[in-house]
């Protein structure tokens, strides 16, 4: 039986709200328990239901999402949190990193960047950086490798790191460059293997590069 992260919504945007439920379901390992869209629905909740990880909008009506977090701080609750936002803003991350948040995500980053997060979050490997959180608003040109999302089902992350595997970047680089853990980025190689079909990383390159990678 899979043992289920237990997730708490909170967005005063209904139809976003949805999307992001909609999405977490779709994973066997999550579990949405609750979506409010205010800030005493959401304090309610925290005292009332048992969740592992609370993803909070910071603009709520009434009580927003930064006090949110003060709140959990001051009980000392053993909840997880990530924010999600709008603004790239350094003071907001700041301030949000402050008040304990494990993870900060924009709210156009790519939705597998999400998924992963949170189980990064889950098993205690993410680092929160905010160079990271700028790199999730930069324009890209990952549209061009929409048919490896399909044919192989890559996420633009593992699309990324491949890229920089086909340059011949260690693991240590490719975490500097991105901003990441060494442990994220050797989780994503072992995922490109298992999804490439291949055994070795003389293999990965090749497929890399023959991918149009390189």
């Amino acid at each position: 039986m899979v043992n289920k992260t237990r997730i708490l919504l909170a967005d005063d945007h209904k139809l976003f709200a949805a999307g992001i439920e909609n999405l977490l379901s779709r994973e066997t390992d999550f579990e949405v328990v609750g979506v409010f869209h205010n800030g005493k629905e959401t304090l309610d909740a925290l005292e009332n239901v048992k969740a592992d990880l609370l993803i909070t909008d910071m603009n709520m009506p009434g009580t927003n999402g930064l006090a949110i977090l003060q709140h959990i701080k001051r009980k000392r609750w053993k909840i997880k949190t990530i924010v999600l936002s709008m603004y790239d803003d350094e003071e907001i991350f700041s301030k949000c990193i402050k008040q304990g948040v494990n993870a900060y995500i924009l709210k156009n980053a790519d939705p597998d960047e999400l998924i992963f997060t949170i189980r990064e979050v889950m098993e205690d490997r993410y680092l929160a950086n905010f160079d990271h959180v700028l790199k999730q608003a930069e324009d890209d040109d990952f549209e061009q490798y929409d048919h490896f999302k399909t044919a192989f089902k890559l996420s633009k992350r593992e699309i990324e790191i491949l890229k920089w595997i086909a340059k011949g970047k260690t693991s240590k680089e490719i975490a500097d460059e991105l901003h990441l853990s060494i442990f994220t980025v050797e989780t994503h190689r072992k995922h490109l293997h298992q999804k490439l079909e291949v055994s070795s990383m003389a293999e990965l390159v090749k497929k890399a590069l023959e991918m149009g990678l390189g």
